[in-house]
């Protein structure tokens, strides 16, 4: 099966996380978008939610596709959110925001009472870290913000946009793809990055996933956190 086959996989089965007048969190990115338009189908057939979407991109897809939007001055608290994630350890800490979306994405997920992850069979890892860590900066900071962050041991690269230009994120801000190689201790580390001035937010999720699907082969496996003997 490929990876699109399973992504689709994966975004199907997290539809049966959604129950009817559900606030629904709409993630970012090509396997959320799966979600997002599997949602509209059901929506067309009865289901009602709200949902309150992590990017522009995704509020453009969700109200094209008919689904009804709100927002979090109306509701701080959120039912259920669907997402992807670049990278998946066995503890279920991820690494999130390859397509720049990190702060709302975060944002919404702590407010979620349930997070459901969807991913194919690629972005499950024995350890984070190959994939880079992003780092949503202020502009104003950002070459503090690198100076700091390769302090820690990591290699900083800007995100830039096609036309070669630093990206920019929804929130008006910079992107610096952070290479740490296998990362021990990813809560350790994610500490660390919240301690820098101009940092606004980074792309270590540590304790937010209530379940992670995983498309492989025929099927999708669904994946819980492994906890202390």
């Amino acid at each position: 099966m490929s990876h699109e086959a399973e992504k689709e996989a994966a975004a199907r089965a997290s539809i049966a996380f959604v129950r009817d007048g559900d606030v629904v969190g709409l993630g970012s990115g090509s396997t959320a978008s799966y979600a997002v338009r599997f949602l509209a189908e059901q929506v067309q057939n009865g289901l009602k939610i709200r949902g309150i979407p992590t990017s522009v991109k995704t509020r453009n897809l969700a109200a094209g596709l008919g689904i009804s939007l709100t927002t979090l001055d109306e509701f701080q608290q959120i039912d259920v959110t669907i997402d992807g994630a670049d990278e998946v350890d066995p503890q279920m800490s991820l690494i999130k925001g390859g397509g720049g979306a990190l702060l709302r994405e975060k944002i919404i997920a702590s407010a979620s009472r349930k997070l459901v992850i969807i991913a194919d069979s690629s972005k499950p890892v024995p350890m984070l870290g190959k994939f880079p860590v992003p780092v949503e900066v202020v502009p104003f900071a950002q070459a503090l913000v690198a100076k700091e962050v390769a302090a820690l041991g990591a290699s900083i690269r800007v995100r830039l946009d096609s036309s070669g230009k630093p990206f920019v994120t929804d929130e008006g801000h910079h992107i610096l793809d952070c290479h740490f190689g296998p990362i021990a201790d990813p809560p350790a580390l994610a500490e660390k990055l919240e301690d820098i001035p101009g940092a606004v937010e980074h792309g270590l999720f540590i304790g937010m996933a209530s379940v992670v699907l995983i498309g492989k082969g025929s099927g999708v496996q669904e994946m819980r956190a492994a906890r202390p003997a």
